[in-house]
Order: C-alpha cells, then structure tokens, then sequence
C-alpha cells in the first residue's frame, strides 16, 4: 500500500496517458497569453488593475495545478476490469432487492402501486398464480414495460385500436397482426408468408397463457429494423399526459371487447404513416430524433473524424478504455459517431419508420425508438438452440465422431471467436460497409496494417512492475505477436452489397464456409454482435461454459435482468477495448518491442462470469420466463386499449 500522499500526486485513473508535451504546450499557451494581453495593455497606456503580488499567486496557483500533470507517472496501479466485476457485483445484490418474489399477492400489489403509483390490471391475481406456478422469480420490476407503453397511455382506446388496425391492413407496412378472440390467439390472414413462421411462434407464445386475456388485436413487426421513433418534444409531453392521469380504478374487462377491433378489410388499405428510408443514413432523422436538443447527437452531430475515436461520445459511460456503464452505452445521445459505426444508422436494409407514436409491437429496439419490446419467437421456438453434441464411437476408430461438446471453461480453446454474415446493413457503391461493426471486427481481428488508422492501444502489465499497468500503443501488426488468438471470419460470400462494395469486401476479407453452430462450445470466448436487429445467439452462449463478449446497440425485453460484467462481458460498438479485455481474461505471451512479455490470464474471472451467466440465465430467462412477462405486457395493453380503461384495475379483496 502506497503512501496516501503519493497516491494523491502519482496515481492516475485508468485512461489512455495524455502525452506531457500536451500539458506542457497547454502551460506555455496560457502563460504567452498572459505576456501578451499585458503588453497590449502597456502599449495602450492602460494600467493592469491586477497587482503584481496577485499575479505572483495566480503564477504560483497555477504551476502547483500542473505540476501533478508533470509529476504523474503513465500507470495505474489496479486493472479497471477488476473495479467492474467488484461493482458488478455490487449493483446486482442492489437489483436483487428490486425483484419481489411470489410469496405474497397483497405485498406484490402493493409493491406494485408503491413502484408504479396506480393499481395493477384486472386479472393481476391470475397473472400472479401463472407466475408462481411457474416459479418465476422476478415478479416486480418490470420498468421496461412501464417505460415502453406510458406514452400510449395519452391516446384515447379507440385511437389505439384504429392505429392498430391501419398498420396491420396495409401489406406494404409489412407489419402483421394477432388477433385474441375468446381465449385464443390467432395469426391474421393476410401475413407475409416469408414471416408467417414468426409470427406462429408468437401465437404459441400467447397461446400458453391467452385464456386468461381479455379480446384484442395487436400488430408485430416483421422487419429486424425498428419501425417508430417519435421527437423528443413531443414524446416527452405524451409522457407528461399519461403521468397526470388517475389509473386508481378497480373494475374488470368492458364487455364485449371484440366489437371495438375492425376486421381486416377485403381490399388494401393505401393509406401509411410510415416512411421508406432504406439504404440511406437514418441517424439524424430517426435515430437521434428521441434526443434531447442540448444533447451531442442533436447540438453538435457532425464529427470531425470518422477515423479517431470521439472521446466525448465514449467517456459517459466508460472506464478508460473499458466500458462501464452497460445501460448509458446505450444511449446514443451523446454518441453522435453512432450514426457512422453501426449499420441500422449507416443504411439498413428494410426500413419503414414513423414519427407518430404507432403500436407496433418489435423484439428489439435502439435508444430513442418507442417500439413496445416483447420476447422473440426467435428464442422461444429455438431457432438457434444451445444442444452440445457429446463424442460417439470409439476413440480412434473408423466410427468415431468428436462432436461438439460443451467442456469446462479450462478446457476450452484459449480463443475469442464468432462467425457471421454482413447481413448488419446495405453497401452499395457507399463503401458504408467499412463503419459497420461486424466488418470492423474482422478487420480488426485479421487485417490490421501498420497505418497510423490501424495502431491498437492496449493495457498491458508495466514490463518492469507486474503490480502496474501501463497503456501501450502498438503498430496493428504487433498486437498478433502478443499471443492474442482470435478465429473471426465472415461466411460463405458478402451479403447485402452493390458495386464496387461487393468486390472491396471480397479483398478485404477471407471468406469461410458455414460451420455448426455447436462448434462454438470448444471456444472459451464467443463474441456476440447484433446486426439488422437484436442477436438471437447471446441466449444460447448465456447457456453454455463459454463467455460472452456482447456489444449491441439494440436492447431486448431482458436487458434489466442481466449485469455486464458479471453475466457477460460488455463491449463498446467502437471495439476500442477489445483487445486490452481479451488480454485481461485469456493473458498474453509473446513479444513487445523485441522483448518478451509474459502476463498470466485471468482465468478464475473469466469462467466465473461465464458461470454467473449461465445460472442467472436459467432462473429469469427461461421460456417461462418469456411467457410471465408477455403474459404481464397483454394485460397492460388490455388496459389501455379498453373503452373504460380509467375504472379498470385489480385490487386485492
């Protein structure tokens, strides 16, 4: 333990080191200044109406605010990571104390109207035995529903139920609707048959609750891409609307709900809100349209430099390179880079969105779009499933086969994988493939040149003191002979791609054929990106022995029940601190400067987080998970789509 008066004058918190001749310049500027107003007011004839002994002072002031600056040393003395899992920790005890439990309904209704100021929906009891009977353990905190359908709470019912029935008429919207007559939910007829298969799986989903639900239509998303993005302003005053409303009333369903919801018509109704806005940047027309008008995004949202990494986009929410703050990272409001580094911004694929607060029910949303989030088919019909695949046969025999098993994280490879598609958004004659994440990944991973774009600044173990870290800035050729392992590859050919875009990503990248998704189990780190829309993978790695880097700018019904950094371990979209964090968990051995270096991986943490993962996933993540919490949404929204929706509500005999 060092002196606390050294620690106050040499120790510095984990960033990047600022050279000194960036303070020393800073000094010698301030100073010629000073000279120089001095001398204007001497040849003006003016007198300095500051004495000399307080400008002595100031002088004296000032050399003792920087002299630290000089003084510091360029390391820190702990590893950031190790401060992240410590209040990771911290902050999911706090969440734990948030999530109620099923021992009683008058305390959980209580909680309810404490947590949400009104009273729950008609048939909260029913809910309440579902959830018990299916040991749900979060019976509580459900904000993100609050959050999603508050708005929706400043239309009238009947508003809400013909804006339901205009999207779901129109084809071209390619939103399709359910409908729930008597206890039963049902695909609409005139679905797109590319998507029918989605939105079966839903009725599945509803099905296993849908005898306890009032009638209702609902209209679901079938793009990847979210649809609704309604301006600050006036979110914000539907939000102010719905939070003056009285919902203290007591009574059950208004009968006969299924007259108050139009059948489909016969012929197509023409008329949408929405707006085509495909192939081109979305970023400043709906993506920061959310944003507050004092923010980055919306004040100040042209950068300088697509190429340097934007400090002030990525300070909020990190710890040096290292990112913090899971929820923060999320809002792109002080992100105004976000619009050149991801493909829903840059220019997606399938996108009809709208500045009018629509009902459109999608399975994943950015920040600032209002999208009702409910539990992907995706994930609830296994699409992608975890299912290791043991060894069979005999062990060097003709009939054995290896399989793909899922073994402990100490005998797993000691490599960060993924496989993918650049299926993220469009390039087309644009070169925008080069800012979306998935190509920067593989670039980063397999093609780092030694162009002064390309060098990698990395926190590594100070040579001379294993007990301080140090940031170094290496050529990208050098971070390979650190002993970093990475197998990151795109698949089978470019996707989504026009012109000279399609041959520049073939030069660019190494194309490999497909492989089982049950090959990723023999890997200790499995990179999770999202692309169109959210990532039906991370489930599944939740799953498995194996940890989960994740970085995604589209967030799922879930997002609050996950802790980064002590159930996965979070990236920032920019993958700035990809490679400091790779060498944290899986160490380095190789070369640096000519020299060896040697650092020993960080083992133990590295498979505890994928074990917390991995058991907090199979206690509040579970399809029966899923259904308590779409089970909960549909009440909420029966709620607001009734007629009598202020005398509504359950109150406990």
């Amino acid at each position: 333990m060092i002196p606390a008066s050294e620690f106050i004058w040499s120790h510095k918190n984990p960033y990047p080191s600022t050279p000194i001749s960036t303070t020393t310049s800073a000094f010698l500027l301030i100073f010629f200044g000073r000279w120089t107003y001095r001398r204007v007011q001497q040849a003006l004839g003016e007198k300095d109406p500051m004495r000399t002994s307080r400008q002595i002072f100031l002088f004296i002031t000032l050399c003792i605010l920087l002299f630290p600056a000089w003084r510091k040393k360029d390391y820190v003395h702990f590893h950031p990571i190790d401060m992240l899992l410590y209040d990771a920790k911290l902050h999911h005890d706090r969440y734990l104390e948030t999530v109620g439990d099923t021992v009683s309904l008058g305390e959980t209704v209580a909680r309810y109207r404490q947590r949400y100021n009104r009273n729950p929906p008609p048939d909260f009891d029913v809910w309440f035995e579902y959830a018990k009977n299916r040991s749900a353990l979060i019976v509580d905190e459900f904000d993100q529903i609050y959050d999603d359908l508050l708005p929706f709470q400043a239309i009238p019912p009947a508003d809400l139920r013909r804006r339901t029935w205009e999207m779901v008429s129109n084809p071209w919207n390619e939103i399709s609707g359910i409908t729930i007559r008597s206890g039963e939910a049902k695909v609409q007829e005139n679905v797109l048959p590319t998507h029918r298969w989605m939105l079966e799986g839903v009725a599945v989903l509803i099905n296993s609750f849908a005898q306890y639900l009032p009638d209702m239509d609902l209209a679901f998303n079938l793009n990847d891409e979210s649809r609704v993005a309604v301006p600050y302003e006036q979110i914000q005053h539907l939000r102010r609307q719905s939070l003056s409303q009285d919902m203290s009333g007591s009574a059950s369903w208004s009968a006969d709900r299924a007259a108050g919801w139009l059948p489909i018509p016969e012929h197509e109704y023409r008329e949408s809100v929405f707006r085509e806005n495909s192939w081109r940047n979305s970023f400043r027309m709906f993506g920061s349209a959310g944003c507050p008008p004092s923010s980055l995004a919306r004040n100040s949202p042209q950068i300088s430099s697509h190429s340097h990494l934007c400090g002030a986009c990525v300070a909020p929410h990190s710890l040096g390179q290292f990112l913090a703050n899971w929820t923060d990272a999320a809002d792109i409001c002080h992100q105004p880079d976000m619009a050149h580094l991801h493909g829903f911004y840059l220019s997606p694929a399938a996108f009809k969105a709208s500045h009018q607060l629509m009902p459109v029910f999608s399975q994943s949303k950015p920040h600032g779009y209002n999208d009702i989030l409910y539990p992907s088919a995706w994930n609830y019909m296994d699409k992608v499933v975890y299912k290791p695949v043991p060894p069979s046969g005999t062990p060097g025999a003709e009939d054995a086969n290896p399989g793909f098993p899922d073994p402990p994280f100490s005998a797993k490879k000691n490599v960060l994988f993924w496989r993918g598609a650049t299926s993220e958004g469009v390039s087309s004659e644009s070169t925008a493939w080069r800012g979306m994440t998935r190509q920067r990944l593989v670039h980063m991973s397999n093609n780092l040149t030694t162009h002064p774009h390309d060098k990698v600044t990395i926190l590594l173990p100070n040579p001379a003191d294993h007990t301080k870290y140090k940031y170094q800035t290496l050529p990208g050729p050098a971070v390979k002979q650190l002993g970093l392992a990475t197998d990151i590859a795109i698949v089978d050919f470019i996707a989504r791609c026009g012109g000279h875009d399609c041959d520049d990503q073939k030069a660019e990248f190494a194309l490999l054929p497909p492989s089982d998704f049950q090959a990723h189990w023999g890997f200790k780190y499995l990179f999770d990106l999202d692309g169109a829309g959210f990532s039906g993978r991370f489930l599944p790695f939740l799953q498995s022995h194996s940890l989960p880097f994740k970085t995604a700018l589209f967030r799922e019904w879930y997002d609050s029940r996950l802790t980064a950094w002590l159930h996965f371990v979070p990236q920032d979209g920019r993958l700035h601190g990809m490679w400091s964090t790779l060498a944290y968990f899986a160490g380095v051995d190789g070369t640096m400067w000519g020299q060896k270096i040697w650092w020993k991986g960080h083992d133990a943490e590295g498979e505890m987080i994928a074990e917390a993962g991995r058991e907090w996933a199979g206690k509040v993540l579970r399809k029966e998970d899923m259904e308590c919490y779409f089970f909960r949404l549909l009440l909420e929204w029966g709620r607001l789509t009734d007629d009598r929706r202020d005398e509504l509500g359950f109150v406990v005999p």
